[in-house]
């Protein structure tokens, strides 16, 4: 398979037809749902589309992707974090969840490289507990910022004992980005 010039903004055409096979338009080659992960991994960007209708299906094959993945290999996602994903649909904050994940799995790849000269350093013990310790901070404080009262996993207090106090309209549009605010400095803090 060609690999595309990531200086190239275009996109590769991939198109799905009815029998469930993918062609890539830029090969003239059909191809797998494997080759489109392995795409993903060498930084091809690439757009689904379906052959009948022309819509985008993108989306839905990356996701079938990542169920395949997790079908065959390691379980990348735990099943708690599965349980909060699904439990954010129809929440209030469904709309910010996709720019926060966004956002966390940039800053996860931004330290990974500080995380990997760590491991050769021989701190490996202490760089997976940086990383734990990190993570957990993250995802307590995104989990008080989407779902004030909830009770965040390792936390002492019950979420009975937080009141819930979401302001309506544009003061809960300021109060979130105050809580984002006050969470990338704790992330940073914890960076250092």
């Amino acid at each position: 398979m060609p690999e595309k010039d990531k200086s190239d903004n275009a996109s590769v055409i991939i198109k799905k037809y009815a029998n469930r096979r993918l062609y890539n338009t830029s090969s003239s080659s059909y191809i797998t749902l494997d080759d489109l992960a392995e795409m993903v991994r060498d930084g091809v960007d690439f757009q689904v589309l379906d052959a009948k209708s022309g819509n985008d299906i993108t989306h839905s094959i990356l996701t079938q992707i990542i169920m395949e993945e997790e079908a065959n290999g390691e379980h990348m996602l735990p099943v708690s974090f599965l349980r909060q994903l699904i439990g954010m649909y129809g929440n209030s904050m469904q709309a910010m969840m996709p720019s926060y994940l966004e956002a966390a799995m940039a800053n996860f790849q931004t330290n990974q490289a500080s995380l990997q000269e760590a491991f050769k350093s021989s701190m490996g013990g202490n760089a997976f507990a940086k990383m734990a310790e990190t993570n957990m901070a993250m995802f307590e404080a995104a989990t008080k910022a989407f779902m004030p009262g909830a009770q965040v996993a390792g936390s002492d207090a019950p979420a009975a004992a937080k009141p819930s106090t979401e302001p309506k309209g544009r003061e809960e549009i300021d109060a979130l980005r105050s809580q984002m605010a006050e969470m990338q400095r704790k992330l940073d803090k914890l960076g250092e």
